[in-house]
Parts: structure tokens; sequence; C-alpha cells
């Protein structure tokens, strides 16, 4: 199981910083009028540290373009180039912004805009220190042009022109990519030092250029030696910033944008199409955007593919969380003549993003599939079988599960006990055990868990698994009343299927 860096503590701190401008310079939100695909939409930089993830062509380039365009070092045409005739759809583009800037203004925030108009952009700038990394980055030496005047048996520069990674460079690579890197050198192919190149040194000491980097070694290098190099209050923007990375040094890159934000008042926003980094993110540090749309919160890559309709099932479900996505798969594979592979279910972290994505999916015109959103018992959005939005029974899921089955125990337990891996004859002690750990327990969520511990280190996995195939033995009522609300929603094995669509 993953386990961040970042401590829980960092988070919040960060968060608070934001909560209370206690910042020079900082993006806090944007509201994008028009702009390529978007139109009217509002996003905001609660974490200083932002992904924006979602398919290709989503929007997600546009977002990090906006964000750059606010400040006067950063020429639009770097992300918004006009062809001509061809990009007449440029017109009339608007973006507004909401910003801090303590020498624009000390005790309030400011508020600026750019916009695309008779053939050209009026900004109302601010200054900032503006980095950005595009997917350009993890070229390899050999296919950069710049750098084919080093490539020669003569090449050679004066050693004044040779520097070693500082200790904060070496230290922050080694963080990313488990590499010590304390004997590497920056050499300036220049006087001025606009083009340059990256030496390294093997375990027995030998030497060799940036030639034979690896890509994403290379690209992690010269982005720390930028970002060390930043001033405090600098904004970051990185396009895909898992590429040429290992999904592990993919996370380790994350967690140094959050402890330069945290020791340098950085702010970040980085696209990515990776789970992995998202992860060291709280929740609202992450935006999809997707044909238009602007969804908060961390949803996974994968469910990204169902909010476009580019998956190839035929019906889509949209949940709460892993585990209601795990009951809501039961719930369907009792359904007699159900074809389960034609269903995807997705956990979308959140009620109130389920509901979203379920509405802007049926509304969709290129979406393939149906969808349904299914959302726990206790959560606040409002059920419409006619919107087919169901709701599950009980209150707390796990609790909802848990005592249903044990209120029922006395007819199940043999059936609980061998599904737990167990012999049939331990039913009576786990009718003891079930009681002992409702008795003690305090979060709902640990039920399975501390079940598990206590019957003998079975894993949580089985215990929730055993528990829902017996729920749903238990529940034939609901199933019929979900299979109803559904109706011909249900990919049935006898359904007939095109061959030429997904």
């Amino acid at each position: 199981m993953f386990q961040s860096e970042i401590r829980p503590s960092q988070v919040n701190d960060l968060f608070e910083k934001v909560r209370n401008h206690n910042y020079g310079k900082y993006l806090l939100k944007m509201i994008i009028a028009k702009a390529r695909g978007i139109e009217n939409r509002t996003i905001d930089f609660e974490f200083p540290v932002t992904a924006i993830v979602g398919p290709n062509g989503g929007g997600k380039t546009t977002i990090i373009g906006a964000a750059a365009i606010l400040y006067k070092s950063v020429t639009p045409a770097l992300f918004f180039a006009k062809s001509g005739k061809y990009d007449a759809s440029m017109l009339n583009w608007k973006i507004e912004y909401e910003a801090i800037d303590q020498e624009a203004r000390t005790n309030d925030t400011v508020r600026r805009t750019a916009k695309y108009h008779n053939l050209k952009w009026a900004r109302n700038t601010l200054d900032r220190e503006v980095l950005v990394f595009g997917v350009s980055r993890t070229v390899p030496a050999a296919e950069r042009k710049e750098l084919r005047r080093c490539v020669s048996n003569k090449f050679e520069v004066p050693d004044d022109r040779i520097d070693n990674l500082s200790e904060s460079v070496a230290r922050s690579v080694a963080a990313v990519l488990d590499k010590d890197v304390s004997g590497y050198r920056h050499i300036r192919v220049d006087d001025r030092g606009n083009v340059t190149l990256l030496s390294g040194i093997n375990d027995t000491g030998e030497s060799f250029s940036e030639f034979h980097f690896g890509a994403g070694e290379s690209s992690v290098i010269r982005m720390v030696l930028e970002l060390e190099a930043a001033g405090n209050n600098a904004l970051v923007l990185i396009e895909e910033i898992e590429n040429g990375l290992h999904p592990v040094a993919t996370i380790r890159m994350v967690e140094y944008l959050i402890e330069l934000a945290e020791r340098k008042r950085l702010q970040a926003i980085f696209t990515t199409h990776s789970n992995d980094a998202l992860l060291p993110l709280p929740n609202n540090a992450i935006w999809a955007s997707v044909k238009g749309e602007l969804y908060k919160g961390k949803l996974d890559i994968r469910s990204l593919r169902a909010i476009s309709g580019q998956i190839s099932s035929r019906l889509v479900a949209f949940v709460e969380d892993d585990f209601a996505a795990l009951w809501v798969q039961h719930i369907f594979s009792a359904i007699p003549d159900v074809a389960l592979d034609s269903i995807s279910i997705h956990p979308m972290k959140g009620d109130g993003t389920a509901l979203k994505v379920h509405n802007h999916h049926r509304i969709d015109p290129s979406a393939q599939q149906a969808s349904v959103c299914v959302i726990d018992g206790d959560s606040r959005q409002q059920d419409s079988a006619a919107d087919f939005v169901l709701r599950l029974p009980g209150q707390c899921p796990e609790s909802s599960v848990f005592d249903n089955v044990y209120e029922n125990i006395k007819n199940v337990s043999g059936v609980l006990a061998v599904s737990l891996l167990k012999p049939y004859e331990f039913e009576s002690r786990l009718q003891q055990d079930m009681e002992s750990v409702r008795n003690t327990n305090r979060d709902p969520h640990l039920l399975f868990a501390q079940l598990g511990k206590k019957i003998g280190f079975v894993a949580e996995a089985r215990v929730k698994e055993a528990f829902l195939s017996v729920w749903v033995s238990l529940n034939e009522p609901y199933i019929n009343y979900f299979s109803e609300a559904l109706g011909e929603l249900i990919p049935k094995e006898t359904d007939t299927v095109n061959m030429g669509q997904g």
C-alpha cells in the first residue's frame, strides 16, 4: 500500500497558507469564459500543487496555458498560437483571474483579464517568475539540435564553465530518482550558458555525458536545477509529469513539488495521465478536464475513459468509493443472466462527483454506454429512479452490510464461515467474534479488517467478499428493485450486440 513521505500536517499547513492568503504571489482562481473547448467553467487552486487529469484533447493543456498567460513573462503564443484563418475559433476567448500579488495590492486579492479580440491578445498581466516544462523536456540529448556541437571527439569547454551540482540539487534529484548524483556536473556549452550539457560518473569512476543518460534522468536533473534556482513564489507548469519516469519516481516528483511549496512558497500545476502522480495529493488538489467539463476530486484515471465514453462496456456505474463499487458489483452479479463483463463500475471518491459525472455522461452525445449513479445510503444527493440515480440501503455502507448479515447470522453462519476459508464448524465461534467486533468497533470502515484479524488474520478483502456474497443472498427484494429500476439498461448474456461496436 502507498505510504506518502508527505505528512498530513504538511498538507494541512499548505491548505491553511492558501486560505489565509499567506503568499506573495499565488493564482487562486480562473474563470474560463471561453478557451478552446472550455466555456464558462471555474477552476480554483486550494492547494499549491494541483494536478489536471483527463483524456487526450480533454483540455488539460488549455488550463495550464490559461494560468500561464496571466503573467507578463509568458507569451500567449507558447500555448495558444494562431495560424491565420485556420484558427478562427480563437474569436472572443476570455479568461478571468483572481490572484494574490502583494506588489500590486497588499491587503486584498487582485482581478485580471486576458482576452483575444481583434486578432490579438489583450492582457492585464502581473509580474511573476513562471517556469514551464513541456513534454519536449524528455527528448534524448542525441536528438536535440542545440547539442549537436557537442557530438565530437574534440568537444571540450574551459574548466570555469563546468559546475558541480549543488548540495540541494543533488539531494533533491536523489530523492526522486533514488540515485546518487553528487558527482554529476553541469556544463555550460556557450559563454552565456544558454546551451548546457550534463555529465555523470559511474560506480567505477568513469565519466559519461548526457548522451548516455536515460531521458527521464536527464529531465529530472534539468528540472530540479531550474526549480532550486527559482525564487520564492514562482509558478511552475509541467505537462505530463510522468513522462519518462518510473511510477515510483513520478510519486516522488510530486512529493518534491509539495516540499518546494512548503520551502519556497512555490505553486505548481501539472497535467498527467498517471494514477501514481495523484497518490500524494489531497482530493481538492485534483481536477479532471473532460470535453469541456471540469470535475474536482480524486478520479481514477481509468474512470476517465468511462466519463468520455471511450470504453467498451455497455453500462457504466458511477459510485462513491471502492467499497460501494464492490457492493454494486455483487448486486449486479446476483441478477439472473447478467453480462458482467459488459458493466464497468467506477468509484468517484465522493457522491457529488459521482452524480455530476453521471449527469454529464447521460447528456453526452458521444457516449456509447448507458450510465447509472449509485449513491450511499447516507448521501445528501437526491436519488431518482427516473434519472437512474439509485441509493444503497442503510446508512454507512460497511456497517449496513455487516449488521444485516449479523442480524441473520443464525441462518447463514455456516455459509459465512466457509466463505471466510474456515471449516463449517467454525460458525459458533464466528458469531461470538462478530459480536465482539461490533461491540468494540468505533470506526465502521474498519469492521471487516478487525473481524479478519480476530478470526485468524484473514485478509480484509476476503472478509468483504464473504459478507457481500451472503448479503445479496439475504436481500432478494433489493436486488429485484435494483434490477427493475435499471430494466433494459442491464446488459444480458442473451442480448444481441453489433460486432462493429464496443
